[in-house]
């Protein structure tokens, strides 16, 4: 039986061939695929194609196209076997991880790619890019999906989705994931490093989006010389919910007063901070250096294994930005494992609930954290199964907030 691929042109680079009567690059119609690559019919897979109207520029991405990528596959859910979205490079990183955290349940390929040279031109990367997409999105091992998991494929290698990030503009290797292995290799085999790839719990469970996704996010990159005019400014915008701030190295900032006192003032209007590091690769630790300690001590959460190359997580804080003046020092969460080797989804909501001393036990408002990625394997591990607890920043206003699942 024929596997059934869905292709999704959003726009770019991929899509544009020469018109051999001007000479410019004008879109490719992908509904001729096969008459264009006949060699695609090797390889035993039945496509159909689908292209948004109009076609976007990938710098003009936006959430609301994520959604609606999103709804694409989730309608197409049960026709298709896997699924293939062309997209333009400059932000094909933050649409795949988006749809990572977007696509809830899911249990078959979603494969993103794209090419630095037109498909229309002589030594376009674009071709095998699409072909081996193609080929990963409906390739099987043991009768099951071989990379169940939103994926990103590029010039021979197969990376996870929300760890990738687009380390060049002219080398058609131009993708890379600096702090996770790649899903697989390609050479004249494909190579699959099943040990890392994600499998889910279940294959048979309904797809789901989770479509309430929250605005008022900013990254804030540090610098030496940064004046407390420019950072109060920045974390003091209307609206502004949540921060991504890039530290130095391990997580590290100037300890200067008025840098602590800024950020933790924002800190007690409610506003979530991030520290990430702005290295391509490692973790921040903030319990390394006194500095990196000083910013934990105030509130700030810890990215470990997130860089600055990562596209960020979407934060919903709650309804009411502002904390009352007993807002509790220390929650407890319960978090839905989301089967990924090293992420969490905060679900939170009505197992959500605040500790505050001599207040007793009182659940609070039902909108959470929605995305947030963590790496888990640098927590302290108690156990690996249920009951299993962590040390986090994670929705602590002070302290470390302590952290753990249900099965």
């Amino acid at each position: 039986m024929l596997s059934s691929i869905l292709i999704i042109y959003t726009g770019g680079t991929i899509g544009m061939k020469t018109d051999p009567a001007t000479g410019a690059l004008v879109p490719f119609d992908f509904r001729g695929i096969y008459d264009e690559f006949p060699a695609i019919r090797s390889l035993q897979v039945r496509i159909d194609v689908q292209s948004l109207t109009p076609v976007i520029d990938s710098s003009n991405v936006t959430p609301a196209l994520w959604l609606h990528l999103a709804e694409l596959i989730r309608d197409n859910y049960a026709r298709y076997d896997g699924f293939v979205v062309l997209h333009g490079t400059d932000t094909m990183s933050y649409t795949a991880s988006a749809l990572s955290f977007l696509l809830e349940n899911l249990a078959k390929p979603v494969v993103f790619t794209g090419s630095q040279i037109p498909i229309g031109v002589l030594r376009t990367d674009g071709r095998e890019n699409l072909m081996t997409a193609i080929e990963i999105a409906s390739a099987r091992i043991d009768g099951r999906p071989a990379v169940p998991e939103v994926s990103l494929y590029f010039q021979n290698c197969l990376f996870r989705a929300n760890r990738t990030t687009k380390r060049s503009s002219e080398d058609l290797s131009a993708f890379w994931s600096y702090n996770y292995p790649a899903l697989a290799d390609v050479g004249v085999n494909i190579t699959y490093h099943t040990e890392y790839i994600l499998q889910p719990e279940r294959y048979d469970e309904p797809l789901h989006i989770a479509a309430r996704l929250s605005g008022g996010i900013a990254v804030v990159k540090l610098f030496p010389g940064i004046e407390e005019r420019t950072l109060r400014a920045m974390l003091s915008a209307e609206g502004l919910r949540g921060v991504v701030l890039e530290t130095f190295g391990a997580g590290n900032a100037p300890t200067c007063e008025w840098f602590i006192r800024v950020l933790e003032e924002a800190i007690d209007r409610g506003l979530i901070v991030l520290n990430v590091t702005q290295c391509r690769g490692g973790r921040v630790m903030m319990e390394l250096y006194e500095t990196g300690l000083r910013l934990q001590r105030i509130g700030l959460l810890c990215g470990h294994r997130q860089t600055d190359v990562r596209p960020r997580a979407r934060v919903a804080p709650r309804a009411n930005a502002r904390p009352a003046p007993h807002a509790p020092q220390r929650r407890i969460y319960r978090l839905k494992h989301c089967a990924y080797e090293n992420k969490f989804v905060y679900f939170g909501a009505k197992n959500r609930i605040d500790r505050t001393p001599g207040k007793g036990t009182r659940p609070v408002h039902e909108e959470v954290i929605r995305y947030f990625s963590i790496y888990y394997k640098e927590y302290c591990c108690r156990n690996e199964k249920s009951g299993r607890f962590f040390e986090s920043a994670v929705g602590s206003l002070k302290k470390p907030a302590k952290i753990g699942f249900e099965p």
